[in-house]
């Protein structure tokens, strides 16, 4: 295929005035669009702003019958858990988005390389997630007086570790649509609720039955929401916990990465990428 030939053309090194204006085009053009959809705009709020809403709600009961602490590790969990739901869904919608505009064949015969459009993905929601978490940040602290600060130096690592392990399941998703066609997007959007209940966001992860807990052991969320309890409780960042975790993410997102690559190139082969301009 002619596109893909394009693709695979020598590009500039990573990091030269020339990469990094592509990077910016496919972020620019996806602020572009956002700009011009208010439902779009009004829709990275609201999800976030209910799910705040109806979990303080239950932090206020739990408050009254005596239960603060609990209520506490609710608070930071739905905070947290919102910055891994809309990392790997808006990782997924961003490429959706070029399915649904039928502009995904222009972006491949572009002189865009997989790199650049992954990356101009990734620092477009990005910006979203950390729009959602400040607006989600400020109500918890105006209705609930729930500081994320809270959680103390291990704030950042738990976010990090979350976007990256977020990233990770979108861009499977997006492999998955690709070798499924657009009948798999459901896959793209609820790959991240196949983890939520393993990761002990709302619960310490002892809960679950053994063989799961082996399994939650290998998900990097599970060591952020636990080390998130451990602070909240007053104990210290379970530093070496993030550190495997930390590796865990890079493993998941390098072979995801590799998916993605095997993907592409296989829905070019395949003649794929055409049906999607339809």
């Amino acid at each position: 295929m002619t596109g893909g030939a394009t693709m695979t053309a020598t590009l500039p090194p990573l990091g030269t005035a020339a990469r990094r204006r592509r990077i910016s085009g496919v972020v620019f053009r996806d602020l572009a669009a956002l700009r011009r959809s208010p439902v779009r705009m009004f829709e990275i709020i609201f999800w976030p702003m209910v799910e705040l809403t109806v979990w303080g709600f239950v932090t206020v009961f739990l408050q009254s019958q005596r239960v603060p602490f609990i209520a506490t590790f609710l608070l930071g969990a739905v905070l947290l858990w919102q910055v891994l739901q809309k990392a790997s869904n808006e990782i997924s919608i961003a490429f959706l988005e070029d399915i649904w505009s039928r502009n995904l064949l222009n972006v491949q015969v572009s002189p865009l390389s997989n790199v650049e459009y992954v990356i101009g993905l990734i620092v477009f929601s990005f910006s979203k997630v950390l729009f959602a978490v400040a607006f989600m940040s400020v109500m918890a602290l105006a209705l609930y007086g729930f500081g994320i600060t809270s959680m103390g130096a291990g704030m950042v690592p738990f976010m990090a570790l979350l976007l990256v392990m977020g990233w990770s399941l979108g861009l499977v998703g997006i492999c998955a649509v690709l070798r499924f066609g657009e009948n798999a997007q459901v896959i793209a959007w609820s790959l991240v609720f196949v983890v939520q209940p393993l990761s002990g966001i709302f619960y310490p992860v002892e809960t679950l039955p053994a063989p799961l807990r082996v399994v939650a052991e290998f998900l990097p969320a599970t060591h952020v929401f636990t080390g998130m309890r451990t602070v909240l409780n007053g104990g210290a960042v379970p530093w070496q916990s993030l550190a495997w975790a930390a590796l865990l993410d890079a493993v998941y997102l390098a072979g995801a990465l590799a998916l993605f690559a095997w993907a592409l190139r296989h829905a070019r082969t395949r003649g794929r990428l055409s049906r999607f301009g339809e």
